[in-house]
């Protein structure tokens, strides 16, 4: 790999970002002010109603997970009221993403540059960042940022999650906003309608931000040429992120799965849990010929979510893997209602039965309690583990035959070696 920085990942040790050719284009001369205007001029004001129309032409959808095309809830917000909020995401409570991370402590500015313009717009005088507290970095390159630039457009507000998994989520950022716990809570309106305080807010992940700065300053026509005619622009990936080694690149939309895979040194065809720990599993056969793109994945039954991508090491069984993910995500959920109370602990006491003791009645008991939590959560964090666990069965159901009698495929496999 050429051209790339080592930067404190903040979980579990460095992270290497790649340069880009667009959002980390730059970040070879540093994250100052100074070095970002030497490839971005400050973004003139744009009024509200052509900044939406400036995204909607873009293509521009969210970069946190859901995909949700941009203009619609810029616009959404516009037309709720006035007294509007923003802001920007850059929590990341997901263990295998970093890029939100990695772009701000490499490029904090073009984030800051689109919150100004979305801020400016909605005439919001206030811009509030919520970051992880355990990535420090994080947290030092936003505040040295902040100090470096005009403090007459935007007051700043930051702000640190709880550092759980679900801390995150819209409603938990909105209930920290608010001076709550950092949990997610059910709501029936979308924050564009109803954020902090009952008013309209702007909430996107730090991506978005930076994705709204660079359609300003190169303009559309120039944005449209990254991607594809039904997905445009680039996107950034986090590559094996929740472990040593995890790499965040920016590609553009369309290009195929397997050319990251070997950039980022793995084998072009092997195993990946795409989506994070909320993903789905693409088996070896799956991922040749699939591309970057919201759409041709869903047509694999996966779904890029928020740009990670975890290969699955050829020593790990994926079964194994499941069942701790998923003894995980029910220690990091809110506990406010039962799938998250009493249904995601079952279901990951039966995968550890399907994993360590070979109970032929663990797929059973799981696939009756994923079954159970899905739909019923206040929020999607019950779903998500349910769709993790639902495509495990579904990607490798010859291992899950071989864990109800008692052995595993893996292990037995580097027994003969």
């Amino acid at each position: 790999m050429t051209g790339y920085l080592t930067v404190p990942a903040g979980y579990s040790g460095d992270l290497v970002v790649a340069v880009g050719p667009r959002l980390l284009s730059g970040i070879g001369e540093g994250p100052s002010l100074a070095a970002h205007r030497r490839h971005w001029a400050a973004p003139a004001p744009i009024e509200a109603g052509e900044l939406v129309a400036r995204t909607q032409k873009a293509g521009l959808r969210g970069r946190g997970g859901a995909g949700f095309p941009f203009s619609r809830k810029l616009a959404t917000a516009i037309d709720a009221g006035r007294r509007r909020s923003v802001i920007v995401n850059a929590s990341e409570g997901e263990p295998g993403s970093a890029k939100d991370s990695a772009l701000m402590i490499t490029s904090p500015h073009l984030v800051l540059d689109g919150a100004e313009l979305i801020a400016g717009a909605l005439e919001s005088p206030v811009v509030k960042v919520v970051i992880p507290p355990e990535r420090s970095a994080v947290g030092a390159a936003l505040r040295a940022a902040i100090a470096e630039r005009p403090a007459d457009l935007v007051r700043y507000e930051v702000q640190e999650t709880g550092g759980s998994f679900v801390g995150g989520q819209a409603r938990a950022v909105i209930e920290l906003a608010e001076g709550r716990d950092n949990l997610p809570v059910t709501s029936w309106a979308p924050e564009a309608i109803n954020g902090i305080k009952g008013r309209p807010t702007l909430l996107s992940n730090a991506e978005t931000y930076a994705q709204v700065a660079t359609i300003a300053a190169l303009g559309v026509n120039e944005y449209l040429r990254a991607g594809t005619p039904d997905e445009p622009g680039t996107t950034l990936l986090t590559v094996a992120g929740d472990g040593p080694g995890g790499v965040v690149l920016e590609v553009p939309f369309g290009i195929e799965l397997s050319e990251v895979l070997v950039h980022c040194g793995y084998a072009p065809d092997g195993t990946v849990l795409m989506g994070g720990y909320h993903g789905t599993w693409m088996p070896p056969g799956h991922v040749a010929r699939r591309r970057v793109s919201r759409a041709d994945l869903a047509a694999a039954g996966a779904n890029i979510g928020a740009g990670v991508v975890l290969p699955l090491d050829p020593e790990s069984c994926p079964v194994e893997v499941t069942a701790r993910i998923v003894d995980y995500l029910a220690a990091h959920s809110a506990r406010r209602c039962g799938p998250c109370k009493n249904g995601l602990p079952a279901l990951a006491q039966s995968l550890e039965e399907l994993s360590r003791a070979g109970d032929p009645h663990a797929t059973t008991r799981a696939k009756e309690l994923v079954a159970v939590v899905t739909g019923r959560g206040a929020c999607a964090h019950p779903d998500g583990t349910a769709r993790l666990v639902r495509s495990l069965f579904t990607a490798f159901p010859d291992e899950v035959r071989v864990h109800e009698s008692g052995r595993c495929s893996v292990v037995a496999g580097l027994v003969r070696r």
